[in-house]
């Protein structure tokens, strides 16, 4: 597949850079330092792969002004060469390419008498609608993905393929959904009797805001009572669970398979890393950066970086390392009686 062609300067004009070198070479795509072609751009954002700059076959690279002398071909010199490669990423994504003339309803896709499809969106084969639902102007929704009754799906917001939105889900402007989303599925919601199980039904509804993506396989559990909200710009990454009830503040970002109880709600602009479990009913502030892996048990009301468990290490160290842990509860017991005993010891 044959790639579009862009000279640095305009890729430089597109993002604020400057051309130092051929203004005039042409540039095919992005790769990294180590494995780009002279007709590909590269970029350094982080320090440690700097050892590639002086070695790289990249017909050029993004380069903060700092490492200028040191690039050996020629650079895109930019302030924030992390955000410049972002913003010219998109010049090559292939699911930018479509057109508003590629805009069509799929024969094979089944839509509700009672829905509202507005002008210029792409339904592909194997979707199915229901009824109430609105579907608003740029908006695309990939093959085999459904669309429960009375959800909104907003303007140029777009699903993959196998989406799936129950019933009374809501989504804003510009979203990206990724396959296998589930939006709008029961809350945990059960109360104990006699040694059973009786279901809670889940009345609310889910409010994803404009601007937020959401990675393939997360699944968002609609309220108990109110809505389960997803508040605009978050960016959620892949295989997270969000239970019901539970609000996310704008801006935050979470990463892959953490999973957050039920009506917690989150602050704005937090960061929450790989793996990580938020208990419910908690608050957690705005600002606040969770590092991967943690167990948040109760609330955060500070904001700052948060951590718990333990560094790897091998099984032996890890294996003696327990079993000092295991002891930690009879040394402080230790401690203390001979804290006493020195105590009564002293002379007044």
């Amino acid at each position: 597949m044959s790639h579009q062609a862009y000279s640095l300067k305009h890729l430089a004009e597109a993002v604020g850079g400057e051309v130092h070198g051929d203004p005039d070479i042409q540039i095919t795509g992005i790769s990294t330092l180590q494995s780009a072609r002279a007709d590909q751009l590269s970029f350094l954002a982080n320090p440690a792969y700097e050892k590639y700059l002086e070695n790289t076959l990249a017909g050029a690279v993004i380069v903060h002004p700092k490492l200028l002398d040191k690039c050996v071909t020629h650079v895109l010199v930019h302030e924030n060469p992390y955000l410049a490669y972002a913003q010219l990423s998109h010049f090559w994504d292939r699911s930018s390419l479509i057109q508003k003339s590629d805009y069509s309803v799929h024969p094979k896709a089944v839509i509700h008498e009672n829905a509202t499809i507005e002008n210029d969106v792409l339904i592909e084969a194997g979707v199915v609608i229901g009824a109430g639902v609105i579907v608003k102007s740029g908006a695309i929704i990939g093959a085999n993905s459904v669309v429960g009754e009375d959800c909104i799906i907003g303007a140029e917001t777009r699903l993959s393929s196998n989406v799936t939105l129950y019933y009374g889900v809501s989504v804003g402007e510009k979203c990206v959904i990724h396959s296998g989303v589930v939006i709008g599925s029961d809350g945990f919601g059960f109360a104990p009797v006699n040694g059973e199980w009786f279901k809670i039904a889940q009345l609310g509804g889910v409010v994803i805001e404009d601007g937020v993506e959401i990675g393939a396989n997360t699944t968002i559990d609609r309220g108990a009572l109110d809505n389960t909200v997803i508040e605009k710009g978050v960016i959620l990454d892949n295989q997270i669970q969000v239970a019901h009830n539970v609000r996310i503040g704008q801006n935050t970002a979470i990463a892959a398979c953490s999973a957050i109880a039920g009506s917690t709600v989150i602050g704005k602009n937090c960061i929450i890393g790989g793996a990580s479990g938020i208990a419910g009913h908690l608050t957690i502030v705005d600002g606040v950066h969770i590092t991967a892996m943690t167990m948040v048990i109760k609330s955060l009301t500070e904001p700052g970086v948060y951590s718990s468990g333990t560094g790897v290490q091998t099984n032996a160290k890890w294996r003696k390392s327990i079993a000092r842990l295991r002891q930690l509860d009879k040394m402080a017991g230790r401690l203390k009686r001979l804290e006493q005993a020195l105590k009564d010891k002293s002379p007044d």
